[in-house]
């Protein structure tokens, strides 16, 4: 037996056994390794409902688009990713998916006819001509947002699940009268207290800090006032010659550069017009035949319950819908189009007025060409020092030596921090490319010509490194020796305080224990808690006052240098004829605020139920960025 187990274990039929094991040891040991790299990546998965790449970086263009609409400048992917808007995006989306995971599992499934309904309530998917839903014009419109029938559909659906279920939440979810009935009963409480001041002259005058308490304060302190790290560096600067700004520009370059432009240095065509917007053809046909017989823009619209638009001196660039555009530039003055099929519904427009457009003259943009010319000679002339000081510093030669053979300045700019921030606090103004390159380089180092944007370029040598350290005693003896003061008064006067509410809480009166240190005792009835009492009283006496139950002792900071100590007398309840009408008043919006925190949670619990995750990394490969923000990633395709 053993003599024929060796004698296989030879043959070519055990070497073809051991590589079937192998290979089954490989498919069976690592499939979890491997497959799962082979299937598609998600930026975002919960459950069945995921995100891809590619649907991220298109929802997040439209996120783009939006906040560029509010800064109104035009922004990139690198810029949200700054302010760290893709974080927020894509933590709230995978929150949203994980609840649409679990509301679709729970059987909250809205019906296809609901789906179609809403579909063919938008104008834009109808022919112009016909009125009826066209398939091919449903299609184009959403290629034009990079969406395709599925994920409008898709979204539908996600929408009437959010909207449904927040509706039977609000349905079921109303806040009890109690909870209004104890902010109503809070707001209208009154209460009677009696209190005095406790001032530094009855807690003892603080002597001057000693050195050794003005050191051990500078330790206790150390966080606060360690003196950051300072640098200093020279800068040189790339410009061009002064005489460069008012160089005489040829005849033949401004009047090349004006047959290149000229067509978009004079003023296009402009109408003043009225449009009507009407939900159907059927409404548009009637409101163009009214205006034709002479009727005014508001007569048509109020008898059609709809509001004319007026546009005054518009050219056709600044008309967003082509249609409408088309129509009304292709009218003469007093003319009225038929119904127009718009982005949304029927259009009926009217020109009033038309301004014709003027041409350019070179004489009239003689001057701003100059300048555009200028401005541009001036950057060759930066850029051609660039290029001289790149070669001379590549060459060997130092930063000095270097900028003085280009024709550079230098520039030595004062101590910053790694902020841009001078000694005294203030910003230095310069371009932050120079702090964090001066963060980058060892004492006596050289940086490459640095682009700041602009027509800007630089060079950084760092000179010298004040290291972080706390200030010697001599350096802040006199501001340390006023904070100083200041702690242990109020730390005297904290004590003082404690010990005559001591006094009371021990049984003593008010009055007897404000007497023992000359304080004017105050009484007060029937206080209430606003802001014209905390403006007249103090924000120490009214948290004394409404911070306690009656009977008890209150002790609070009334000012930087005093203490307010006393007594709650009495408390007087709301009068329920004046507290009532409030707490009905409070009630629905405590409701709302109620409601919102149940959504919320609610979508947090769906997508924890859902096992809902990103990869933020994924997600700024897909928006073009690199996965570690380091440095810029292949352009997303």
């Amino acid at each position: 037996m053993i003599t024929a187990f060796r004698a296989f274990s030879r043959s070519k039929w055990a070497a073809g056994l051991l590589v079937l094991i192998a290979v089954s040891f490989v498919i069976v040991g690592a499939r979890m390794d491997v497959f799962d790299n082979l299937g598609p990546k998600h930026v975002i998965s919960a459950g069945d409902r995921s995100m891809s790449e590619v649907e991220f970086r298109t929802a997040f263009d439209r996120v783009r688009e939006r906040v560029q609409e509010q800064a109104g400048r035009p922004l990139t992917n690198a810029d949200l990713v700054a302010e760290n808007i893709h974080v927020r995006f894509l933590d709230s989306q995978t929150e949203q998916l994980g609840f649409l995971n679990w509301a679709w599992k729970a059987g909250l499934r809205p019906g296809k006819e609901l789906i179609v309904k809403q579909i063919r309530q938008i104008p834009a998917f109808f022919n112009s001509v016909t009125g009826q839903f066209d398939q091919q014009a449903y299609q184009a419109a959403l290629a034009q947002q990079n969406l395709t029938p599925a994920m409008l559909e898709q979204d539908l659906r996600d929408q009437y699940a959010t909207e449904h279920f927040g509706a039977a939440v609000y349905a079921g979810a109303r806040v009890p009268r109690i909870y209004g009935a104890l902010l109503a009963g809070q707001a209208f409480e009154r209460r009677d207290g009696r209190w005095f001041e406790v001032t530094q002259a009855m807690a003892g005058q603080v002597a001057a800090p000693t050195d050794a308490q003005l050191n051990a304060f500078i330790q206790e302190n150390a966080a606060r006032l360690r003196a950051p790290e300072f640098r200093t560096v020279s800068v040189v600067l790339f410009s061009p010659d002064p005489a460069a700004a008012n160089a005489p520009i040829p005849e033949a370059r401004i009047v090349e550069r004006f047959n290149f432009k000229k067509d978009s240095l004079g003023q296009p065509e402009t109408r003043t017009f009225v449009t009507l917007t009407a939900p159907n053809r059927e409404t548009a046909d009637k409101i163009a035949a009214a205006l034709r017989a002479g009727k005014s823009p508001v007569d048509a619209g109020r008898e059609n319950n709809v509001t004319p638009a007026t546009f005054t001196d518009q050219p056709r660039s600044a008309l967003g819908d082509q249609a409408v555009a088309a129509a009304v530039f292709g009218l003469q003055a007093d003319q009225v189009s038929a119904p127009i099929r718009a982005g949304v519904g029927f259009a009926v427009a009217k020109v009033t007025s038309i301004k014709a457009g003027q041409a350019a003259t070179l004489e009239s943009a003689r001057q701003e060409i100059i300048a555009e010319l200028r401005a541009e000679d001036a950057k060759t002339q930066t850029y051609a020092k660039v290029e001289k000081y790149e070669a001379a510093h590549q060459a060997g030669k130092g930063l000095a030596d270097a900028a003085r053979e280009a024709g550079a300045r230098i520039v030595d700019l004062p101590p910053f921090t790694q902020d841009g921030k001078l000694p005294n606090g203030q910003g230095l103004n310069a371009p932050p490319q120079i702090f964090q390159t001066a963060w980058t380089l060892a004492k006596g180092g050289e940086s490459d010509v640095i682009d700041a944007g602009q027509g800007q370029y630089f060079a950084v040598r760092l000179n010298d490194i004040r290291p972080s350290a706390l200030p010697t005693l001599a350096e802040v003896r006199e501001p340390l020796a006023v904070e100083w003061t200041r702690r242990e008064g109020m730390r005297r006067l904290s004590a003082k305080a404690d010990e005559l509410a001591g006094q009371i809480r021990a049984g003593q009166d008010v009055a007897a224990v404000a007497r023992s240190v000359n304080a004017p005792l105050i009484t007060r009835t029937n206080v209430v808690r606003d802001q014209a009492t905390v403006q007249s009283l103090g924000q120490g006496i009214v948290q004394g006052l409404f911070g306690q139950s009656k009977g008890q002792v209150f002790a609070q900071p009334a000012s930087e240098n005093a203490y307010v100590v006393g007594r709650v007398d009495n408390i007087h309840a709301a009068d329920p004829a004046v507290a009532g009408p409030l707490a009905e008043q409070a009630r629905p919006r405590m409701t709302q605020e109620l409601i919102q925190a149940m959504v919320q949670a609610s979508f947090s619990a769906g997508a924890q139920r859902s096992k809902a995750k990103n990869d933020p990394a994924l997600a700024r490969t897909a928006l073009g960025l690199s996965a570690t923000g380091s440095a810029p990633a292949a352009p997303a395709q």
